[in-house]
């Protein structure tokens, strides 16, 4: 997979918008592994991946009501469960022009597993308030808490896991020796999209 470059970290740090920036300016091919994770998680329940065959039975109380923490940790499990797959749908994909590819479930261990080498991967995580910021203008909120007795707090309980989870993946990168920004708001797009195009050694 030597035409893939990688951006990892946490949901609502700007992943997306600079992975559709890329292929849009260097022509490359996008693959959001986001549009792939309900067929991914019901691939990987039905082979054995206990994460995924557990959080496919259960209901939005069940999920967002648990300890963050729990969450977190089933999330990284779930991560885990489904890379084969991912990887190679991904591997399916890559045949034919460069891809840029994103996701939170690109997780740095992960990247290391596969021997990807660090100028092609990059970890973007946001801070707590930008986080809580970016999700509150998100339309989609009260239908994924659809069913849950207390909306206010399964919303609590998804901000903490995914700032754990955000905590988590930066220093997992660190450790690893891949390069890891934190989006705090105060950068703008332009500069993100300059500074992750210059590690990837792209330019238009």
């Amino acid at each position: 997979m030597k035409n893939i470059y990688w951006i990892g970290g946490s949901p609502c740090s700007g992943k997306s918008t600079i992975a559709e920036m890329i292929a849009q300016r260097l022509g490359m091919d996008y693959f959001k592994l986001d549009d792939l994770l309900d067929d991914l998680i019901a691939q990987a329940a039905q082979t054995g991946g206990i994460a995924c065959r557990e959080v496919s039975s259960m209901t939005p109380e069940q999920i967002w009501m648990r300890d963050p923490k729990e969450q977190c940790r089933e999330e990284f499990a779930i991560y885990r469960e489904i890379f084969p797959f991912a990887t190679e749908k991904l591997s399916a994909a890559a045949d034919r022009r460069p891809i840029i590819t994103e996701g939170a479930g690109w997780l740095p261990g992960l990247m290391q597993s596969i021997g990807t080498e660090r100028s092609r991967y990059f970890c973007l995580v946001p801070s707590r308030e930008f986080q809580m910021a970016e999700y509150s203008k998100r339309p989609w909120i009260e239908y994924v808490l659809e069913g849950c007795s207390d909306r206010k707090a399964a919303f609590a309980n998804w901000m903490e896991r995914d700032a754990l989870f955000a905590l988590q993946a930066a220093e997992d990168a660190r450790k690893l020796g891949y390069p890891v920004m934190v989006n705090d708001g105060t950068v703008d797009i332009e500069e993100m999209y300059r500074v992750i195009t210059a590690h990837f050694g792209l330019t238009e």
